[in-house]
Formats: structure tokens, C-alpha cells, sequence
């Protein structure tokens, strides 16, 4: 069954965050005789681009959406034997995940099979419970049951010719055909070792204080219970420091010089961009080994531009040059003095917890105040209240290290929508040089830094 050629179906709308991490786990597959046909409804991100870069030749582009209707399309278009059905945002686990599924054609009453989906680590509980309920370990030959799933299943195409994915539906496309493929007499198979990771469950949410006890439950009575997690070495990351102006300078010392070298040393980042309008800078930057493959406009350089702008444009030339990172590390030049670990951290936390956003912060456990628009001073913390039992308050450190995903960047943001926060315990992180002078005054703390 090796040489028996398949297509694998992969529907996509602003799959960008997902599509290479899906893309890298099919190269991995010991069976490589293979297509990949993209059927993509209007994404305005990059997963189309994305997926050219990663090889993908055959792209169908559809203007209106149904599950169906774009399986159709897709295997219409297809030259395989076997049709793979494929979630973008679903990745395979295991090198022989392409095998497994097509073993179960050896007998020619199946028509279909569908394997096991597993949660993410950042999933949430209802999910969590979902999939750890509906996609159990032990394998299904289904002569009744008409369950199925096209998140993670492979069909037999000559039979798909006969009895085709409904196209007017907008759900449960799969069950509908899994129903007909039953009532014809074929067989439907359930390959529990052939699984995937999949971030969203199947159902509706429910109670949430329930829902976490149900995964606790799981989680202890079941030997095989894991949780996927997403590896920061398969991930294309880059950092990009912005910097305008003359750079400071105290003999021959250069304060941007530390920020490229934090960034040299993480073992994630692929490439430091540096991001300047100035020639003295960009020579600099690369003598550290950094790259600056396009200028920074001086109208970014007034006082009036904000990060978000700049970090947009160098995004936006990044692209120009045909590469699309997964995450973007934001680094200022202006904080010398971080941990070597802190990117690395970061990263970290950000892929564990499924965060968009993530950035450096200092806990705050002083009296806090703000202006109002009278010039009025107000207290904002919860005042006079027993530190072990104040609710924390933090400062953000965003040119200590924000990591972000290239979408909101491309929106002029450097958050999204669900950010967290890396606690920085060390107090001479948090120090902020911005003149000559400072730099000068600290210069030992620098060299001790090195």
C-alpha cells in the first residue's frame, strides 16, 4: 500500500498561524507519495503564501464557503487513489500517520477512515474533554455507526465518485456522508493510531468550574492522556529591533550591540533584523551578525511614530522579500541589560499557553496613580491592603521583549487579543538607557553584563 499515490484536502481561511506547522508534519511522513491541494476561501493573511513556500503547487481559490462544496473542489482536482481530508490547524503526530489511515483499505468494503484527535496544551477544557471522550483508543470497524470525522480521515476516492460530501449543509458534512456510506454497505474505520493534534473540540462549551474537574478526571485515570505542544525549532522566528538615529555610544562601546548579541544567543531565533535609518547603525548591526535588508524611512523617525508603525513597515518589507515568519520578537535597544534566557523563556510561554501576545513585566507593588483628563491625580491600585493579599499589579517591559504574531503586527498592533505576561524578577532589567550620559554612568554594570 506504500506506492498508492494520495491527496491530501487541506481547507484553509486565515490559516496562517497553522499552516506551515501542519505542512512540516506531512513532509515528515515516511510515505511520500503524496500531493497537497490547498482549497483557500478568501484568506487575507499569508497562509497561501505560506503554503507556496512550503511547496504546495495545487491551490483552489473559492469565493463562498461550505464544507462540502470546498471537499468537492478540492478532489475534483485530485489525482490520488485515496483522498486525505485534512484541518489545517490539525497536526500529525506520528511519521506513519499517512500508513495507518491507508492500511485499513487493504479490505475493500471500507470506504472511509477517520483517526484519533488530540487536544492542545492551551486547549480548553471543554475541548480537552471533548475529544478525549469522543476519540478513544480502541479501533472501530463501523457497520451501524455512521460517525465520522474530515478534521483527520482518508476516503477511497472511487467510492467518493459514487456518493459525494453534501454541498448545501454548512456542518456535519462528514456524519451526512459517513450515513449514506453505512446505508450503501460499506464500512467505516476508526484508526486510533493515526492522530492528530487538534486545538478546538467538537462541541459547544460548557460549565467551566465542571468542564475543568471533567479533564482532571481524565487526566488521572487515563494512562495515555497527552496534550500536544508546539516545538519553538519548528518555527520560522525572527526578531526585529528598531532603531532610529545616531547610535549611542560610549568609546567604543555601542548600547545596540547588546541587544543583537541577547538576540544571537537565543537558540529559536532564526535571524535579528535590525530596523534603522542610519548607515553608522546598519554596519554595526552587521558586523554583529545581524541583517538589514531595507532602510527605515526618516519620516518614521519623527517624534510622532509610534512602534506599531515601524514594526508594521519592517513587517511589511520582510514580506516584500517573500519571508513570512511564525512570531515576531520585539526588542529595544534600550534595555541592555537582559537575562540571556529571557527570549528563549518567552517563546516558550508564549507556544505553551497558546498566547497571542506575550511580554516581558515587572510586578508592581507600589501605589499606583493616573492623571485624569483634569489634570486630577487618582489612586488606581487597591490601596492600603495587605501585600499577601493585593491583587498583583504589573508593568509592562514591551522593549524588554514583546513576542507577537506577524498578523497583528501587520495591523499596526504589537498585541493581540489574549496576551500574557513573563514576570522579570531581575531589578537591573528593568533600567532603561537613553542617552549617552546614562550609558556612560553605567558602563561598569555593561561590562559585568558581558
Amino acid at each position: 500500500m506504500k506506492n498508492i499515490k494520495v491527496s491530501i484536502i487541506i481547507r484553509t481561511k486565515n490559516e496562517e498561524r497553522w499552516i506551515s506547522r501542519c505542512l512540516n508534519a506531512i513532509k515528515k511522513q515516511n510515505n511520500k507519495d503524496y500531493e497537497i491541494i490547498l482549497v483557500d476561501n478568501k484568506s487575507d493573511d499569508k497562509t497561501v503564501e505560506k503554503a507556496k513556500i512550503h511547496g504546495v503547487k495545487k491551490i483552489v481559490l473559492i469565493d463562498d464557503y461550505l464544507p462540502g462544496y470546498a471537499l468537492n473542489k478540492g478532489i475534483a482536482e485530485s489525482s490520488g487513489e485515496f483522498i486525505v481530508c485534512l484541518s489545517a490547524h490539525c497536526i500529525p503526530i506520528e511519521e506513519d500517520w499517512l500508513e495507518r489511515l491507508l492500511n485499513n483499505f487493504k479490505n475493500k468494503d471500507v470506504a472511509g477512515t477517520y483517526g484519533r484527535q488530540v487536544p492542545m496544551e492551551f486547549s480548553k477544557d471543554s475541548d480537552k474533554r471533548d475529544l478525549f471522550l469522543v476519540f478513544g483508543l480502541d479501533k472501530k470497524i463501523q457497520v451501524k455507526d455512521s460517525f465520522f470525522h474530515n478534521a483527520n480521515s482518508m476516503i477511497r476516492k472511487e467510492i467518493w465518485k459514487k456518493i459525494k460530501f453534501d454541498e448545501r449543509i454548512s456542518n456535519i458534512e462528514d456524519r451526512i456522508w459517513g450515513q449514506k456510506i453505512i446505508d450503501a454497505g460499506y464500512k467505516l474505520v476508526y484508526e486510533p493510531s493515526a492522530p492528530v493534534y487538534h486545538f478546538h473540540g467538537i462541541h459547544q462549551d460548557g460549565n467551566v468550574t465542571r468542564l475543568k474537574n471533567v479533564v482532571n478526571i481524565i487526566k488521572k485515570q487515563d494512562k495515555n492522556f497527552i496534550e500536544g505542544n508546539i516545538k519553538p525549532d519548528d518555527l520560522d522566528i525572527y526578531c526585529i529591533i528598531p532603531s532610529k538615529g545616531m547610535p549611542i555610544k560610549n568609546n567604543n562601546d555601542y548600547l545596540i550591540a547588546y541587544t543583537i548579541n541577547v538576540a544571537k544567543k537565543s537558540k529559536y531565533i532564526k535571524d535579528v533584523i535590525v530596523s534603522t535609518d542610519n548607515d553608522l547603525t546598519k554596519k554595526i548591526a552587521q558586523d554583529l551578525g545581524a541583517k538589514c535588508p531595507f532602510a527605515r524611512p526618516q519620516n518614521l523617525s519623527d517624534p510622532n511614530t509610534n512602534l506599531e508603525m515601524v514594526q508594521k513597515f519592517s513587517m511589511n518589507e520582510l514580506e516584500k522579500l517573500k519571508i513570512f515568519p511564525d512570531l515576531i520578537v520585539h526588542l529595544e535597544e534600550t534595555f541592555p541589560f537582559r537575562d540571556t534566557d529571557l527570549i528563549d523563556n518567552a517563546i516558550e510561554e508564549l507556544l505553551k499557553h497558546g498566547y497571542d501576545t506575550i511580554l516581558a513585566a515587572r510586578e508592581e507593588n507600589g501605589w499606583l496613580w493616573k492623571e485624569d483628563e483634569k489634570k486630577n491625580i487618582n489612586r488606581i491600585d487597591e490601596g492600603d491592603v495587605p501585600r499577601i493579599i493585593k491583587k498583583k499589579t504589573y508593568i509592562g517591559l514591551h522593549g524588554l521583549c514583546c513576542i507577537t504574531y506577524p498578523e497583528y503586527i501587520r495591523e499596526g498592533n504589537l498585541l493581540g487579543k489574549k496576551v500574557g505576561l513573563l514576570r522579570v524578577d531581575n531589578h537591573l532589567s528593568w533600567l532603561e538607557i537613553r542617552s549617552e550620559s546614562t550609558f556612560k554612568k553605567y558602563q561598569n554594570f555593561f561590562y559585568d553584563k558581558q
